[in-house]
């Protein structure tokens, strides 16, 4: 499943292995300086402005990466949920739905199929189609999540009645 996770884009003149080595280490490299940039910005100074900027660390380093990575990458999922937490912050609805609907089929794949990290992609999914007024496609992200929970952590579990709860009252 390694090569999956790596997977490379598939182009009609593919990435060097050299190029591929490169992408790595500057998706590494970026991970990092990411989780640097969000530990000052976040617990030193809560404004929009520095949001604003590891949002963007997050989309410029997709934009290089996708030059050589598939949008299935462990390192491009990476960073789409590092931006869907900002957008999420910043209550950008639509653009964490967005990264949202691009890393749920990876994770999908990528995890087993009664994963608490698909279950809870498909959570936020289903609240942010909510709140987006997308009733439909909510409910059903909700009952997926549901499904893999009650799986996961049994059918009585107070975590599913809350949900199960929450899809009601919608």
């Amino acid at each position: 499943q390694d090569k999956e996770k790596l997977e490379i884009c598939k182009l009609n003149d593919p990435p060097s292995a050299e190029t591929v080595k490169d992408m790595i280490k500057y998706a590494r490299n970026v991970i990092e300086e990411f989780r640097r940039a969000k530990h000052y910005k976040y617990i030193l100074c809560l404004t929009l402005t520095p949001l604003v900027e590891l949002l963007e660390i997050c989309e410029l380093s997709l934009d290089k990466m996708g030059a050589v990575f598939e949008d299935s990458n462990v390192y491009m999922l990476h960073m789409m949920y590092q931006a869907m937490g900002v957008c999420l912050y910043v209550q950008d609805w639509e653009g964490a739905l967005c990264y949202g609907q691009k890393i749920i089929r990876p994770y999908s794949k990528h995890y087993p199929s009664y994963s608490l990290n698909v279950a809870s992609m498909w959570l936020k999914l289903g609240r942010l189609y909510m709140t987006l007024k997308n009733r439909t496609a909510g409910a059903k992200a909700l009952k997926r999540a549901i499904a893999i929970m009650e799986v996961a952590h049994g059918k009585d579990h107070p975590y599913v009645s809350e949900i199960k709860k929450e899809l009601e009252d919608h």
